[in-house]
Order: C-alpha cells, then structure tokens, then sequence
C-alpha cells in the first residue's frame, strides 16, 4: 500500500491518500476522492492512476487540458515509485510509502506535562490573528466534508498549517475504555516528506485520553537506544489533545515536531513553550467536537423523526436518549390502521412491483404523518399496516384526543383516494413502552394485552363494516375530550371476537356533522336506542329503529343482518353479546 500526497501552491492546499491497489482511479478539479479543487489548471477529469506492485502507473486523459510533468518533462504516460513526484498546473503529487508504527518500543521521555484547560486560557497567542484565520476555515472543513475520511484529511491539514513548528499531525482514535482497547490512527500526514516510518507514541496517546487532558512529551537529548521504536530523525516533542463528546469518543489529535533555533531553552522551557500550540489544537479539538455533536444530535434527530413527533423531539433534545427510551410501564393509547384493497392492488400490480411499492409506500405515508402532527410514535409496520401510539415517551393527557385526531385525519385523506381504504382500531390501556427486541435487532415500539386489542378492533372493522372503532375506555374519554365540531360517537355493539372469552364494547367514530352530512346526529341517537333495544331483548323495537338510519349505513347491516339470522327472536340465553368471526 502506498499514500499520494497532493501539495498546492498554499499550505491548506494539500492531501494525503491511500491508493487501492490495483484499482485505476481518476485524479481531477471534479473527481472525488482524488479532486483537486485549488488548481484551475488541473482538468475535472485529468489523468488515471493505477498502483500496481508497490509502482504508481499514470496516464493522461484525452479531456485533460493542460500536460503532466515528470522530470521537468511533458509526459503523457509513465511510472513512478515512492519518492517520486510529477506536476500538474501549480500543484505537486509525490507517491510516498511510509508506514505507521504502533506499539513499538519507546524511550521515556526526559520531561512529561499535562495541560489543564485553566491553564491553556491562560496562555497568550504570539500571533492570534494567524490562529484565528487557520480556525475560522473550520466549520467549513465539517460541513462541507463528504465523508469521515475527508474530515479527517482536511483537519489534519488544518492542525499542519496552524502549528508552525508542527512536523505531523494525525487523528487517532481508540475504541473502547480499557489499555487492551485498539488504537488507531485515522488520518495522518507530515509536513515534509522524508521517507520515514511514521512512530505516535502509543502511551502519550492513551494517557491524554484516559485522562482526558492533553499531554506533551519531550524526548530531547533521550537515548534513542536499540529496540524496534526510533523517533524521526530531528522529532524531539509530542502532544495529544482528546477531542471530548458523544460524538467523538475515542478521538484524540496527535501533534509531534522539534524545537528547532531552540537550543538554548532549558527543557523546562521547551514543554512550557508548546502552551501556544497545545491552547490552538484544544481550541480546533473543542470547535469540531461541538460541529460534529451538532451534526451527530442532527443525524439522531433525523432517524428519531421516523418515530417521534418534533415535539417529542423537542422534549427529548436534553436528555439521553438511551436512558429515556428505556422500557418501561405507561398508560398508552394505540392506533392500528391496516389498508383495505391491497391484495386486490397487489394482484393488478403483479408484473409492477416497483409501483406497487410506491404506491404502499405513499399511503403507509399518509397514516405515518397524521400519528407524528399529533405527537404521537411510530411503533412498528406489520406488513400493510401501521402501529402509532401516544402516552409515551412523555406522558400525554390527552392521548386519546390525539389519537381520535389522528384517525379522523387518515380517514378524511383516504375517503379522497381510490387506491386503498382503511381500517383503524383504537384501544387505550397500560403497556410496556420503549426500545424492544432482541440482542441483535431492536425498534421503538409497545408490548402488552392493549396492543392486541387494537390490533383486534382493526380486525372487527371489517365484520363491523365501518373505518374506525374504539375500545370503551376509549370511547369515553373520546366523549369528554371530543367537541360535537370536531368528532362524533355511536355505540355499536357489544361483541365477542373469535378466540377472545371476555366481550368488548365497541364504539365508532365518526367526523362531525358538517364534514359527514350523509348521518345526522337523529340517525345516529336513533341507532343507540336501537343498540339498547336489541340488549333488553326488544327485537322488533330494535329493527324498527334502525330502519330509521340511512340504508346505505354499513353498519345498520351488521345488526339487521344478525336479527335476521335469529328470525327476529333473542335466544334464550341471550346476554346482549354479538359473536363475530368465526362460529
């Protein structure tokens, strides 16, 4: 393996990468990875590059404007090995194969200091204006980086053209919080290019992160000493700063150079004399940590949105996220909405998977945004179905209203679409809330006996014949916390499910009476008394009430239908409970 390291005209115009072996790849103004944006003389696409046993094969591209130069000569077709370097516009590439050494052995160093951050404060800038030029490039390393790797270059660059005395710098990282835990160097780079094996100093490393301080090393005058360990040659300082926060645990940079014209400072000197740059590189340690936390809470937030309403996000933003989406014990209110005519959608749209797809996609969609606009959470998908909740994770009084807002929503947008309708049931209850699952997967959702009964009442939609049906629970609380304006309410039955001992009271709910005219509140008092006939055994009073409700009400057929099946009589042992499902 081997780095290409591309050097502009200006310190902060630089690169170092590894190149894949045996893979050609496009150097260019406009060929991530390998771009070169500071040079206008290097075309967007302008020579490939392909390393192959340990030599870098370049050749120009026809669309390349301006010629390579190897040797002070024009070439269009060559190879180099390490050590070497062309030219292209004002900017030099130099193929180097240096390696980094870790966990070799190392002197002590002659003097030791840790930095406390009082103290860095404390510590003045000889030139602050350079400094704050250097630092002022940072937001834009963060934002406009593509991708870990090219943060990790483009800071490292940043570390190299702010310490002047710096010779390297690197970005480490170690995963895990015990000396056992592997260390890692992520990027690294030197200001000079000697051919050299690049030597960290593993425990300088990990004491700075343990300690969570930055701490310097001086090993002037130290015996180099036999064993596998050799600082580079003219090395004779080092530090490490930890870059603390929750999304950058692990991370720490590494600065190492010498104390060149400094020979007459007593080592005493020479430590405290690295204030200067351990102050700037806690500076860009702590700048990027509160970048990068604000695009790591950007990013949890973001995937949290799939679940959460930004309320609850909003509620959420200060507290750990583990902690608070641990499982635990809440009165909940749940929501299943299952859509109708997706076999038949299926069947059609056999040979068009991908518009089938689309199309689910689009009404799960609908559902999906009426549970978060009324600050409610996304559990689960069960195939053509969607599981919303509301209590959890902060409690919420008004459950039940949101999540009758909510049904009333998706039907209302559904009523307008041909492709699918809905069936919802909503059961109100406690449960067990939280992220749930296995050692190997794990999703925000809610477990207990409420869950199945809404996910029953979803089922019953289609014996009952209406879209939305709610537990008695809920139904009474939809009774206190609905308006007559902003939702209705009809009992319908008591019924028994199959496989289910203990009956339920259904309700329906209905949207208020200027957005559904087709039943008046008359139609639906007279259907109550109805329901109440049919439980003192007053058949015919029943059939004779429920003929005053609108014959194309689905919902007076499941009644009338059930009469009819028992010739207008109750049963003996008639207990006012209609069975559905199977017999």
């Amino acid at each position: 393996m081997a780095d290409l390291i591309a050097q502009g005209s200006q310190p902060q115009f630089r690169w170092r990468r590894r190149l894949p072996l045996d893979a050609p790849q496009v150097l260019g103004r406009a060929s991530h990875p390998w771009s070169i944006p500071w040079d206008e003389r290097i075309s967007r696409k302008h020579a490939e590059l392909t390393l192959t046993e340990g030599r870098l094969k370049i050749r120009l591209l026809p669309e390349a404007r301006n010629p390579i130069f190897y040797r002070g000569r024009r070439s269009d077709n060559f190879e180099i090995q390490p050590g070497d370097h062309f030219v292209i516009g004002e900017t030099t590439f130099t193929l180097a194969n240096e390696k980094v050494l870790l966990g070799a052995l190392e002197p002590n160093p002659i003097t030791e200091r840790t930095f406390s951050i009082e103290e860095l404060h404390s510590c003045p800038y000889r030139r602050p204006d350079q400094r704050m030029e250097v630092l002022g490039r940072l937001p834009d390393v963060i934002t406009s980086s593509a991708n870990d790797s090219e943060l990790y270059t483009r800071l490292v660059n940043l570390l190299l053209g702010g310490i002047g005395r710096a010779a390297a710098a690197a970005i480490v990282e170690i995963a895990g919080d015990d000396q056992k835990s592997q260390l890692k160097v992520l990027h690294w780079d030197r200001r000079i290019l000697s051919g050299a094996d690049f030597n960290p100093s593993e425990r300088l490393i990990r004491q700075a992160v343990t300690t969570k301080q930055s701490v310097a090393y001086v090993w002037s005058g130290a015996e180099r000493g036999p064993g596998d360990f050799t600082l580079s040659e003219g090395l004779d300082w080092a530090f490490c700063t930890p870059i603390t926060g929750q999304a950058c645990k692990g991370l720490a940079l590494y600065v190492t150079g010498s104390f060149a014209g400094d020979a007459a400072l007593d080592l005493g000197s020479d430590v405290e004399s690295l204030g200067e740059e351990i102050k700037f590189t806690e500076l860009t340690a702590a700048t990027f940590s509160a970048l990068r936390e604000a695009r790591f809470l950007a990013r949890k937030q973001a995937g949290l949105s799939q679940f959460f309403s930004p309320v609850v996000l909003e509620a959420l933003a200060d507290q750990d996220a583990d902690v608070v989406l641990q499982p635990r014990e809440a009165d909940v209110t749940v929501l299943f909405c299952d859509l109708r005519g997706f076999s038949r959608t299926s069947e059609k749209l056999s040979a068009q998977l991908h518009e089938l797809l689309q199309r689910v996609s689009q009404a799960l969609g609908v559902t999906t945004h009426h549970i978060l606009q009324t600050g409610g959470v996304v559990g689960d998908f069960h195939g053509d179905a969607v599981m919303g909740f509301w209590g959890w994770p902060l409690p919420q009084a008004d459950a039940v209203r949101r999540a009758c807002q909510a049904a009333l929503g998706i039907r209302a947008e559904f009523a307008a679409a041909t492709n699918f309708r809905v069936g919802i049931g909503i059961a109100t209850g406690r449960a067990v809330a939280g992220k749930i699952g296995t050692v190997d997967q794990v999703k925000v959702t809610v477990f207990g006996p409420v869950v199945n009964l809404a996910s029953r009442l979803e089922g019953l939609t289609k014996d009952l014949r209406v879209p939305i049906l709610l537990d008695e629970v809920t139904a009474a609380a939809a009774r206190q916390q609905l308006p007559a304006d902003v939702a209705r309410l009809r009992q319908l039955a008591k019924v028994r499910p199959h496989g289910i001992e203990t009956p339920v009271s259904v309700s329906e709910l209905l949207p208020p009476l200027a957005e559904y005219p087709q039943l008046t509140d008359e139609h639906l008092a007279a259907f109550e008394s109805a329901v109440r006939a049919l439980n003192t055994r007053d058949w015919p009073r029943a059939l004779q009430l429920l003929h005053q409700v609108p014959p194309d009400d689905l919902a007076k057929d499941f009644l009338t239908v059930f009469i009819a099946q028992h010739n207008r009589t109750p049963p003996e042992n008639w207990d006012g409970v209609v069975p559905v499902g199977r017999n």
